[in-house]
């Protein structure tokens, strides 16, 4: 039975806390820490996130002004400007971080099973980045031009869901095609990466542990053609060919055979070469995978749009990191209670109902399940939706 809980509080309550718990004293969070603690900082950053407040004195005065309050939302002790602001700047991101991979976790096992538009049972997976303009006087760390500063979101969706598998935070300088290093290749599953990732010696690493991969071929793209596959133009498809590359050092750093598909888009009437260790799949199904490539740019779209990551509450590596993480890890738990709840309604349509009710005392099914979604989605045509499927 209902209790008349808060709703903030009833969010939190799809958090696994002992995992939380666990991440804190990995890094020793609570250490020497008499107040305020790991936990008070996520949860005052949570509040920041769900209710858009766009600096430390705004997320201040608004739980000051509910102070009597604070203890029915989890946080056990007063949020101040200077407290909040020196949690951000000293207690390990990595605390964070570890805690939205658990979410993430939770998350894909939810949407193991959700259609992305190709029929296909392996994992399909997105690579891809975004960059965050800094303030290069504000963030002297973040230099990325001679005076621009930014920061770089790597990120390795699944397009089931979608839900973010893999999440890097880098200086903009860093280049993308670095990020392949740092990914696992995961057998039989499907990597869909745009031209910036081409790079031959990383993606036969990929081919030698059994994954396949959808990239585009760059322009001055040299190869030897093998034989053709007859392919139905009245598709779009133009060729579909088996080459080995014709370079030099291409061809010592990829060895084996290659797939090469030639697509014409009618749409933006541009002609598109794929490549590909994939010999089975249909050619058409490969171009479909790679136009599925775009959820990610409409993640990378939506998060800027609706999370607190272009303004930040500190100027630090630390600070920003902490903030971007947990603006993450409340993008998955707000999935996880879609999910749960087995909401009908857009993402963007629940944190706009949250938004604005975290200090309701009515039960939260109750209160999504009978709100009218309607009145709260955006009528403009070009407003971004995730999950609403």
């Amino acid at each position: 039975m209902h209790s008349g809980r808060l709703i903030f509080s009833q969010i939190m309550d799809f958090l696994p806390m002992y995992e939380f718990q666990k991440c804190v004293r990995r890094y020793r969070g609570n250490c020497k820490v008499q107040s305020f603690s790991c936990l008070d900082q996520f949860l005052a950053m949570a509040f920041a996130q769900l209710t858009y407040r766009e600096s430390l004195r705004d997320i201040e005065s608004c739980l000051r002004a509910m102070n009597q309050r604070l203890y029915h939302m989890g946080i056990r002790s007063p949020v101040f400007k200077s407290t909040l602001a020196d949690a951000n700047e000293n207690r390990d991101w990595r605390i964070y971080a570890d805690f939205a991979q658990i979410l993430i976790h939770i998350a894909r096992k939810l949407y193991a099973n959700d259609d992305f538009g190709v029929e296909l049972k392996e994992t399909v997976y997105a690579l891809d980045s975004t960059m965050i303009d800094l303030c290069l006087t504000l963030f002297p760390w973040a230099r990325f031009r001679k005076s621009k500063g930014a920061v770089k979101i790597h990120a390795l969706l699944d397009l089931r869901g979608p839900i973010p598998a893999f999440i890097q935070i880098t200086d903009g300088k860093v280049h993308d095609v670095n990020i392949l290093d740092e990914i696992i290749p995961e057998p039989a599953a499907y990597y869909i990466l745009d031209r910036a990732y081409l790079d031959f010696e990383r993606l036969y690493l990929f081919h030698l542990a059994q994954a396949f991969f959808v990239t585009k071929a760059q322009k001055g793209f040299q190869c030897r053609r093998l034989y053709s596959r007859p392919v139905d133009k009245s598709t779009g498809l133009q060729c579909d060919q088996t080459i080995v590359l014709k370079s030099y050092y291409p061809r010592k750093m990829y060895p084996e055979k290659l797939r090469r598909i030639r697509y014409f888009d009618s749409v933006s009437g541009n002609k598109i070469i794929f490549l590909t260790n994939n010999f089975i799949l249909p050619a058409l199904t490969i171009a479909q995978l790679y136009k599925a490539r775009w959820q990610i740019e409409i993640f990378f779209k939506w998060i800027k749009q609706h999370l607190r990551i272009k303004k930040f509450y500190g100027t630090s590596l630390n600070a920003v990191k902490t903030q971007i993480w947990i603006a993450i890890s409340i993008y998955v738990l707000v999935a996880i209670l879609k999910k749960r709840l087995n909401l009908d309604m857009s993402l963007y349509t629940i944190l706009q109902i949250l938004s604005v009710t975290p200090f309701e005392r009515v039960p939260l099914l109750q209160l999504l399940a009978e709100t009218d979604s309607s009145l709260f989605e955006d009528k403009i045509d070009n407003q971004l939706q995730l999950f609403d499927l």
